[in-house]
Parts: structure tokens; C-alpha cells; sequence
């Protein structure tokens, strides 16, 4: 397993464990996900997936690599493009290579749904269809829904499933899009089997705090820490799947434990319940006993207004099936500990 120190790793690690896999973890200790100079737990070693010599050992006998391992972020900063095309695509197609060296055939990918770029919509004239970038002169004045390309009406979201077109609108969002190809490649090359789950929003206890690997739930519990009121931006109304981090443990162990299959597959790992960004800011405030949010109407570029998955292939063919709901999850998260 590599990223085995991490926030989704390390609980990963954990349920493999304790289901009676014997788990060799890896990770490089990334400052972006660790505090400086940490060292990491017992039982994972420090190793740089980049590193073919140091990896090839480590693959003898093993039956299924867990790759978790990732540099993470907006990955808005055209600079940082080698930094992710590095660790995360150059590191993919090395351990690729280990893999099919050690005659290693099945792999479970950590993707994201940040592959899918704007999300699903539909017009009520037009149906489905994909919507126009959003105008800076409607932002300015409060206007976030996507329009039409056709007619211009305001469009609905809709439940996005695997079969949506990839178009990855950041540089971690093109890093993860390539590894994928790299797997779906690697699979017909070697026959193997590759799962590509495709987390939404993770959450859970021990997620890091202040750092580019912290999601909005993290921001809003530290500024509530603060004795801040949480800043949402536009007008909260951004739909998005939060789901618990034990519950993406549990479809990490439902994708290693498949066996039989050979092929590339992807799959949602989410919640199946919808919930707004506001509403996200609200619960934690109200669990907390903290200030109500702040919702400032502020945007950044590129945010994707919507994005809501469709659990269904995860359920049919992994038979994964989140327990753990955002009434329950976030208000437990609330008060929660973080990683510093």
C-alpha cells in the first residue's frame, strides 16, 4: 500500500489489517500531507514510489498494490505541473512497471471525482447537456448557476456516473486523469485488474488541518476552532457527496477483496446523499456550538458549481454501500480531532 501514512491510507491500512491482510505500507512523507520532518508510523516504511530500486523488493509476493500515494491540492499553480506530473503520473507508471516486473496483476487506484470537471447537468428545455463556463460578469453580480449553451436557461444538476466524460479542469485533476489512463492501459497490456475508485468528498477524524490536503470540511472545523464563523463562498448552494473516510476504507477492502476479474473499472466512492456546501457549514457550526457561517458570495476561478455522484456501479459490482450518512458523519466530525 502506498500512501499508507496518510489520512485515507493510514485508515485503509488499518481495515485491511484488521481483516486479515498482511499490509506492506510505503510513503514518502510528502510536507504537503505531513508535518515536517514527521517520521512515519510503525509498520510503513519511508519509500518514494518514484524509486524503482527501492520498490522492486517490496513487491515480491505481493498479490494486490493499494495505490494511495498522491500529491494533492487545487493544483491551480502552473508551476507546480512538474511537481504533480512527478509524483503522481511518473510515480503511477513506475510502480506500474514494478508491478508487472514482480508479476503483480491487480491494482486498486485512488482516483477522485475531480476527473470529471464541471459535474452533470440538464436543461428543462434542452435535457441533458454541457453547460457554458461560467461568466465573470454574472459572478460579480450573484449569478452562479450554469446556463444553457442552447437557449440559456438556468440548468439543474444531476447524478454523475462513470461513463461521464473525463475533463479534468486543474493540474491534480490532469494528474489523476492520467493515472488512470496509465492503469486502463497497463491492465490491457498485462491482463490485469485494476478497481479506479473515485472518491468524492472525504471527511472523517484525523483529517489534516490548514493544508493543501485539507477538503472544506477541515477549513470550516479549523476556523470554528478559531472561534471563527466558516466563510462559505458564492451562495452556499454548491451540491456535493461527502462521505466518511471509514466508509471509503470499506470500499478499498470490497475492491481488493474482488478477485476473478480482469480489466480497468471505475467506480464512485460516496455517500449517496446529496448536501450543499451550506448546509455542510451549518451543521458543523450548529455541532460545534460555534458562530453561524458566513456566506460571502466570493468566488474563485474555476470552482465547479456542481458535482453529485451516482453510487450505483460501486453498489452493483463491488457491493459497497456507504453507512455512514452526513446527519451522522459531520456532526461526529464537528469535534472530532484533526491532524496538525
Amino acid at each position: 500500500m502506498t500512501g499508507a501514512a496518510g489520512f485515507i491510507g493510514g485508515r485503509v491500512a488499518d481495515a485491511l489489517a484488521a481483516g486479515g491482510d498482511d499490509v506492506v505500507g510505503i510513503d514518502v512523507m510528502l510536507p504537503a500531507a505531513h508535518r515536517p520532518g514527521s517520521e512515519p508510523p510503525p509498520g510503513c516504511l519511508r519509500v518514494d514510489v518514484r524509486d524503482a530500486d527501492a520498490l522492486a523488493p517490496l513487491l515480491d509476493g505481493v498479490d494486490v498494490v493499494c495505490h494511495q500515494s498522491a500529491m494533492v491540492g487545487a493544483g491551480v499553480d502552473a508551476a507546480d505541473a512538474p511537481a504533480y506530473g512527478s509524483h503522481n503520473d511518473y510515480a503511477t507508471a513506475v510502480l506500474l512497471a514494478q508491478m508487472h516486473a514482480a508479476g503483480c496483476r491487480r491494482l486498486v487506484l485512488a482516483s477522485s471525482m475531480v476527473v470529471y470537471g464541471q459535474g452533470g447537468y440538464d436543461c428543462p428545455v434542452h435535457g441533458p447537456v454541457d453547460p457554458l463556463p461560467r461568466r465573470r460578469e454574472d459572478l460579480d453580480h450573484g449569478v452562479f448557476e450554469h446556463r444553457c449553451p442552447v437557449g440559456g436557461e438556468e440548468l439543474a444538476w444531476r447524478l454523475v456516473d462513470e461513463d461521464a466524460p473525463l475533463r479534468p479542469r486543474s493540474l491534480y485533476a490532469a494528474s489523476k486523469t492520467a493515472q488512470e489512463h496509465y492503469a486502463l492501459a497497463w491492465s490491457d497490456a498485462v491482463r490485469g485488474s485494476v478497481v479506479a475508485l473515485r472518491y468524492h468528498n472525504v471527511y472523517g477524524p484525523g483529517m489534516p488541518r490548514d493544508t493543501p490536503y485539507s477538503g472544506v470540511a477541515a477549513i470550516f472545523r479549523s476556523a470554528l476552532e478559531n472561534g471563527s464563523p466558516p466563510q462559505v463562498f458564492e451562495d452556499g448552494g454548491q451540491m456535493r457527496d461527502f462521505v466518511h473516510v471509514d466508509d471509503v476504507a470499506a470500499a478499498n477492502a470490497a475492491a481488493v477483496n474482488r478477485v476473478g476479474s480482469v480489466g480497468f473499472l471505475a467506480a464512485n466512492v460516496c455517500s449517496g446523499r446529496p448536501i450543499s456546501i451550506r448546509q455542510v457549514a451549518d451543521k458543523l457550526s450548529q455541532a460545534s456550538g460555534g458562530p453561524a457561517p458566513q456566506v460571502t458570495g466570493q468566488y474563485r476561478s474555476g470552482d465547479v458549481r456542481h458535482i453529485v455522484a451516482d453510487p450505483a456501479r460501486a453498489r452493483e459490482l463491488l457491493g459497497f454501500i456507504a453507512r455512514i450518512g452526513p446527519e451522522t458523519g459531520l456532526t461526529e466530525f464537528a469535534k472530532a480531532p484533526l491532524r496538525n
